[in-house]
């Protein structure tokens, strides 16, 4: 009989926990100025939401698209539809690598050529931070340097690209089947 009220308790706990992640998040990769970090070993420790590719040689996002997210942010948006405070998803960029393969012509990734970084702000943390906006912090980090933000803000780096995912938080979840229940 113990054993019965032990796993719910443990499962009530745990919920709340994922909800809010902006403790982790806004400790690790945000500074108290609203500064941006891309974070570390997310590829072999977050989870992989998708991938795009972008073929075409004159698109400004050409190449292989890898996104990435927390496990707990994850499962919270597969649970609630949503990301929650604190979620943080990287896309990084390789180049588009092709050739002939026994299965025919491919095309896979190559070198890391750009990082973008959205960190997900429901309380509006940094009000008059160009980076920050829509709910969102934005920046974009380059393999030349990636410990530098080297974003201009959200109206001028991110905004174009993302106006068609406006519906949906700014976040293009159609490419993301591991967000699906």
């Amino acid at each position: 009989m113990k054993h019965l009220f032990t796993i719910p308790l443990a499962l009530m706990v745990a919920v709340p926990a994922m909800a809010d992640m902006s403790g982790e998040t806004y400790s690790r990769w945000v500074d108290d100025k609203g500064e941006t970090r891309l974070p570390e070993n997310y590829r072999t420790t977050w989870t992989h939401l998708g991938s795009w590719v972008v073929a075409d040689e004159k698109a400004p996002g050409k190449g292989f698209h890898d996104v990435y997210t927390q496990p707990e942010a994850a499962a919270y948006y597969r649970q609630h539809g949503r990301f929650p405070d604190g979620a943080v998803l990287v896309k990084e960029i390789r180049t588009l690598q092709t050739g002939f393969k026994t299965t025919g012509p491919a095309q896979w990734a190559g070198e890391n050529a750009v990082w973008f970084v959205m960190i997900k702000d429901d309380k509006r943390r940094f009000k008059n931070h160009p980076h920050w906006a829509e709910g969102w912090g934005w920046a974009m980090y380059e393999a030349s340097n990636p410990a530098l933000n080297t974003s201009k803000s959200f109206t001028e780096t991110c905004q174009s690209c993302h106006i068609p995912a406006r519906a949906t938080d700014w976040v293009f979840v159609e490419g993301y089947p591991t967000l699906k229940p």
